[in-house]
C-alpha cells in the first residue's frame, strides 16, 4: 500500500517549464531531471518505485515535452537556473534534496550542485556524457550538434535513428517523429555547449556522488563513468543487463540504488 499522496502539478510561467511532485509531503526530496531528446515521462516508472516512501519531482526540461516551445538559450546555466526554480517551487518537499540526473541530466545535476551546495545533498549520475574530454566520440555529442546546427530537426531525426535504430524509428507514429523533430533545437544547442567546455569540476562538487551505468550501455559510458567515478572516490555502481534508458527498462535496480544512496547523504547532512 502506497503512502503516496496526490499528484501536484505546477506550472512555472517565468520559466516557461512543467513539472509535477508526488509522494510523501515533506519526506526526503528526490529530483529525478531527464537526458537529451527525453521528457519526463521517460522518468515515470523511476518515480513510481520512489514514492512510496520519498517526495518525487519530475519535470520537463527547457525545449522538451509539454516544456517546448521554448526561447532558450539551452546552455548550461539556463538549465541550472530551472533546476534551481523547480527545486524550490515544489510543494512540501524539503532542501536540501537528492537530484538524480539520466544522461545529460547528470551534468546539470552536477553542475547545480556545484553551484548551489545549499539546496542539493547529493547526485547520482547515469551514463552521463563529458563530451568535453578529448577522448570522448565527437559523433554522439557536441561535434555532432555542431554540424548540425543548420538542422536541428535533421539532428534530432539522427540522433534518435542512432540511439533506436532505423527500424524503431521508421514504426513510430508520424505525430511522435515531428514531435521528437521540433525538439532538435533544444538537442543542438545543449550538446553544443556541452562540448565546448566543462559544466562543472570535480574538485568544486562538494556532495556526494554515485556513478551508475548499465552493464549493456556503450563503451564509452562505461569509460566514463569510470572516469566520474575515480574523480569522486566513489562506487560505480552497474545495473545488470541495463542499456542506456536502465532507468526506465529496469526501474526497481536503479530505484533500490536511488533510495540507498539518498539515506545515507541525508544522513550526512544532518549530521553535519
Amino acid at each position: 500500500m502506497s503512502n503516496a499522496g496526490p499528484t501536484d502539478d505546477a506550472e512555472l510561467p517565468d520559466h516557461e517549464l512543467w513539472t509535477t511532485t508526488t509522494g510523501v509531503p515533506g519526506a526526503v526530496h528526490i529530483v529525478l531531471v531527464h537526458g537529451s531528446l527525453d521528457r519526463s515521462a521517460g522518468m515515470t516508472k523511476l518515480s513510481r518505485r520512489l514514492e512510496d516512501r520519498f517526495r518525487v519531482t519530475r519535470y520537463d526540461r527547457r525545449g522538451y515535452g509539454r516544456s517546448m516551445p521554448h526561447a532558450g538559450p539551452f546552455g548550461i546555466d539556463g538549465q541550472v537556473d530551472d533546476l534551481v526554480h523547480v527545486i524550490a517551487c515544489a510543494p512540501d518537499a524539503p532542501t536540501p534534496c537528492i537530484v538524480f540526473g539520466h544522461s545529460y541530466g547528470g551534468n546539470v545535476a552536477l553542475a547545480t550542485a556545484q553551484r548551489h551546495p545549499d539546496l542539493v545533498a547529493g547526485v547520482v549520475a547515469y551514463e552521463t556524457p563529458l563530451a568535453w574530454l578529448p577522448w570522448w566520440p565527437g559523433s554522439t555529442a557536441g561535434g555532432d550538434a555542431r554540424a548540425w546546427e543548420h538542422d536541428p530537426a535533421g539532428a534530432a531525426e539522427r540522433f534518435m535513428r542512432r540511439l533506436i535504430g532505423d527500424a524503431r524509428w521508421e514504426r513510430l507514429p508520424q505525430a511522435t517523429r515531428e514531435a521528437r523533430r521540433a525538439e532538435g533545437e533544444a538537442l543542438v544547442g545543449e550538446l553544443a555547449d556541452l562540448s565546448r567546455e566543462a559544466p562543472w569540476s570535480p574538485e568544486r562538487v562538494h556532495v556526494p556522488v554515485l556513478a551508475m551505468r548499465g552493464e549493456l550501455g556503450p563503451a564509452h559510458h562505461e569509460q566514463g563513468m569510470g572516469a566520474l567515478a575515480g574523480w569522486f572516490d566513489t562506487r560505480l555502481v552497474t545495473i545488470p543487463g541495463a542499456h542506456h534508458f536502465g532507468p526506465n527498462t529496469h526501474p526497481d535496480e536503479v530505484a533500490a540504488v536511488v533510495a540507498e544512496f539518498a539515506a545515507r547523504a541525508i544522513t550526512r547532512v544532518a549530521g553535519d
